[in-house]
């Protein structure tokens, strides 16, 4: 029952946004931006990145509400909408940081010759191999995992990408695997 009320107070809430009411949408805010900026940290490794991924994802509900995509009269997972929504900034994210990693490769100075850096160097390098690897997965995997690591049900979870609550463990053990095989064939390169 707690979850009816959550989506009709979510519905209200995107109603009153519809109508110009600030305090609806700041109480949405309120309630999903830890959850949206965590998920996004995890997928893009900075905060710098993943709080402006995180406003641009609060912006695209508030343009989606006002300009009232949301149907009235119609239940909204906003959180599922939210996560969805999320992913896709990260993963654009990502493909714009791989492109442009890509095309400055050579202008970056090698940091291995600084005394004292190697451990950092080695944990960057080592985050930017699971970002890497979660880019390589589809969306689906990698939203999964993230979503999982930080916490999420697994009914949480099935909303957001849209299956069965009985197959998420599934989906997850799979995913972990692909992200396994992905990383590890990095890490040999």
């Amino acid at each position: 029952m707690d979850k009816d009320v959550t989506l009709l107070t979510d519905n209200r809430l995107l109603e009153n946004i519809a109508l110009g009411d600030t305090d609806s949408f700041d109480t949405i805010f309120h309630q999903h931006y830890d959850r949206v900026y965590g998920l996004l940290y995890r997928l893009v490794g900075t905060r710098t990145e993943a709080e402006d991924l995180t406003q641009e994802v609060f912006v695209k509900l508030y343009n989606h509400a006002f300009e009232k995509r949301f149907l009235p009269n119609r239940e909204h997972n906003l959180g599922a909408w939210l996560y969805r929504t999320a992913m896709n900034s990260g993963y654009n994210a990502l493909r714009s940081n791989q492109r442009r990693e890509k095309r400055d490769a050579h202008l970056v100075p090698d940091p291995k010759g600084s005394p004292g850096v190697d451990k950092a160097v080695e944990q960057r390098e080592r985050e930017t191999a699971v970002r890497f690897a979660l880019g390589k997965l589809n969306q689906r995997d990698a939203q999964l995992l993230l979503m999982r690591q930080m916490g999420f049900s697994y009914a949480e979870c099935a909303e957001a990408v849209n299956v069965a609550s009985s197959s998420v463990g599934t989906l997850i053990k799979r995913a972990a695997e692909s992200f396994k095989s992905v990383y590890e064939g990095d890490q040999n390169v």
